[in-house]
């Protein structure tokens, strides 16, 4: 071979081997990363359907909406539009066992004034200001003993109207008849400390006074 085409040869192979030198170049860049002057993006997070589960990381706790005033034609009807199955706090229930222990077989306006009067203790300031409290304060309710609330037969209608009127009295949804009293007796007991009380209804078989 001349001289010639040797160095001709020579440049022809040069040649082959820069361009499969460049070829596996570019594949390595591909495998290991980004260049310094390449910025790697995160994956694209897709956004979850509207009508997917959503997760929280702290409790949630919905409130229950306040009743609002009924334009119910009697107390009957109110309580008859009341949740059966609302859930109650402690002092609503406490309120509840007053009504039913009390008065469960008097009118729903008697039964109405017993939560009344428990309510109007608790802010009277010389009571306590919580309805348990209230209810189980010595000597006060025959009902309850050393300190105790017996428990309903919740399977009752009696029942399920003492949770409605406990409701119904503790949002001031209809104005009871023995408005602002504090205190109470049966009609057939005549106890000395009503003589220095201001009588104010006598609904039923029970006798309301401030």
């Amino acid at each position: 071979m001349t001289r010639t085409g040797r160095a001709g040869a020579i440049a022809t192979a040069l040649m082959i081997c820069v361009t499969l030198f460049g070829a596996q170049a570019t594949g390595a860049l591909a495998e290991t990363g980004p260049t310094a002057t390449e910025v790697a993006l995160p994956p694209a997070v897709a956004e979850p359907a509207a009508d997917a589960p959503r997760f929280y990381a702290e409790e949630v706790v919905q409130a229950l909406p306040e009743l609002t005033p009924s334009d119910a034609a009697s107390l009957a009807d109110l309580v008859e539009t009341m949740p059966a199955d609302a859930p109650l706090s402690r002092d609503l229930l406490c309120l509840a066992q007053a009504i039913y222990f009390e008065a469960r077989g008097e009118p729903l306006a008697g039964q109405l004034a017993v939560g009344a009067v428990v309510i109007n203790r608790t802010t009277s300031g010389r009571y306590p200001s919580d309805y348990c409290s209230v209810v189980t304060q010595r000597g006060q309710f025959s009902f309850v003993r050393g300190g105790r609330i017996p428990s309903p037969d919740e399977s009752s209608p009696a029942w399920t109207r003492a949770r409605a009127l406990a409701q119904i009295a503790h949002q001031d949804l209809w104005q009871s008849a023995a408005g602002d009293a504090l205190f109470f007796h049966a009609r057939y007991v005549n106890p000395g400390w009503a003589r220095t009380k201001v009588k104010l209804a006598a609904i039923d078989s029970h006798v309301f006074y401030r």
